[in-house]
């Protein structure tokens, strides 16, 4: 026994991996989230992606603590923890510098909550001594590609040209597009391509094959 305690104690000294692994052998208890973007925040992106294009970049769930700083940091050092659990539904950034431009906040039922509240107060008053427009929504399913337009035109510089008047195939593109009965998310565009009705085009669930729902265009 002791020879073979001996063995096995020189094996991890020269692969010491070996020692690692018998004390993280048990499986690690994360998984992937389907659900990152809930229906009315995936709505209101596919609507805002829509509008800028390549000339913004959205990101989604950004931490407080990611896009603002403390200052005096010794002084301060408890206003750090209010905002590292804290974060923005989406951000908005100039593409080619990734300057923060404006954030973006869906706002559910939740937040007729009181502590909600009191969370959206902290969060806007941040925005506001640090110089962050934030825009404030309801949350819906589908959103009107004109009212986002002219809700974020003040926000963006004069070199992205998002303008009302200038979108309106994008904004009858995206207010037609069916939500899914079954997973409440945009359908996508599909053709059939085999059988009698090959080359026609359908709505289709983003989750295919786990649903299957399908929607016919009507004219």
């Amino acid at each position: 026994m002791a020879v073979a305690n001996e063995k096995q104690g020189c094996l991890s000294v020269i692969f010491p991996f070996l020692k690692r692994s018998q004390k993280t052998s048990k499986e690690l208890p994360y998984r992937l989230r389907d659900d990152f973007l809930s229906p009315a925040e995936f709505s209101f992106y596919k609507v805002l992606s829509s509008l800028v294009g390549s000339q913004l970049t959205i990101q989604s769930k950004v931490r407080l603590a990611d896009v603002f700083f403390v200052a005096r940091p010794n002084e301060n050092m408890a206003y750090f923890s209010k905002i590292a659990q804290k974060h923005l539904d989406f951000l908005v950034c100039d593409s080619v510098t990734m300057k923060p431009l404006f954030g973006v906040e869906l706002d559910d039922s939740s937040h007729k909550r009181n502590d909600r509240q009191e969370r959206d107060e902290f969060i806007e008053s941040v925005c506001k001594v640090a110089g962050l427009p934030l825009l404030r929504l309801a949350a819906q399913r589908e959103y009107n590609s004109r009212e986002i337009a002219a809700q974020i035109a003040p926000f963006v510089s004069e070199k992205v040209s998002v303008s009302v008047s200038s979108q309106p195939e994008v904004s009858k593109q995206v207010n037609s597009v069916p939500l899914c009965p079954k997973c409440s998310i945009p359908m996508v565009l599909r053709t059939v391509s085999q059988g009698e009705h090959k080359g026609k085009q359908f709505y289709g669930c983003q989750n295919y094959p786990r649903c299957r729902e399908m929607k016919p265009i009507t004219a």
